[in-house]
């Protein structure tokens, strides 16, 4: 009856013994699991930069899907090398650097770490006075710098056909490399480089890239627009 009771016991502190190593186990990998997600919410939680494109008809992708303007196209750039930027298209057609003025404030409450300044082409094109859109161009740099201090700007030079003449076409084109140097600006000196006057890339209109045509003003963005962020 002792042995009996001997071995009963025994059994008892085996088992005891047994859970006690299970819950332990169980613990740790609870431990484990909980330390794991934690990794993954810090991962989803990293704050996510805002890259603002602000701009006319090339940055809204004219005659193109949208997935293939060139903004989008940066923004694919962006994910395959895991950059946690967000690409925020505020491209309109027919945008004038007034009316780009006008609507700026709505814009800024993306807080864009990086502020992408492509306007004045339709200015060009409707031979505004070239001291007015300087003015307004300046204006909306003012605007961002004042709100965001800390927001990198990149300005998208521009030129135009020489239908208005060509002091009016050359005094144009002057007009972004002074801002950028006036307001110590990263400057494309030109966006269409590669693409303007190109039959091939650009749409019957002779003034819309294609989608071909996006390709290389993305490419052409991108060699300035990488190293800011």
């Amino acid at each position: 009856m002792n042995k009996l009771r001997v071995i009963s016991l025994l059994s008892v502190f085996f088992l005891a013994a047994i859970g006690a190593v299970s819950c332990s186990e169980s613990q740790k990998t609870s431990e484990e699991e909980v330390s794991s997600e934690g990794k993954e919410d810090e991962k989803k939680e990293e704050p996510q930069k805002t890259v603002l494109f602000f701009g006319d008809s090339m940055t809204a992708g004219y005659g193109v899907d949208q997935d293939k303007a060139f903004p989008a196209l940066v923004q694919e750039k962006i994910d395959s090398l895991g950059m946690a930027y967000k690409v925020i298209n505020g491209g309109l057609s027919g945008e004038t650097s007034a009316s780009g003025l006008s609507r700026i404030d709505w814009f800024l409450e993306a807080k864009p770490d990086v502020f992408v300044l492509e306007l004045g082409g339709n200015d060009g094109l409707r031979g505004i006075n070239l001291s007015a859109t300087k003015e307004n161009l300046q204006g909306i740099i003012d605007k961002v710098q004042k709100e965001y201090p800390s927001t990198k700007i990149l300005l998208a030079g521009m030129q135009i056909p020489p239908n208005m003449g060509e002091e009016y076409t050359a005094d144009f084109k002057e007009i972004f490399p002074d801002l950028a140097e006036k307001n110590n600006l990263v400057l494309i000196p030109f966006l269409l480089d590669g693409v303007g006057g190109d039959p091939a890339l650009n749409q019957p209109d002779g003034i819309h890239p294609t989608a071909e045509g996006h390709i290389i003003v993305a490419e052409t963005v991108w060699e300035y627009l990488e190293p800011m962020l």
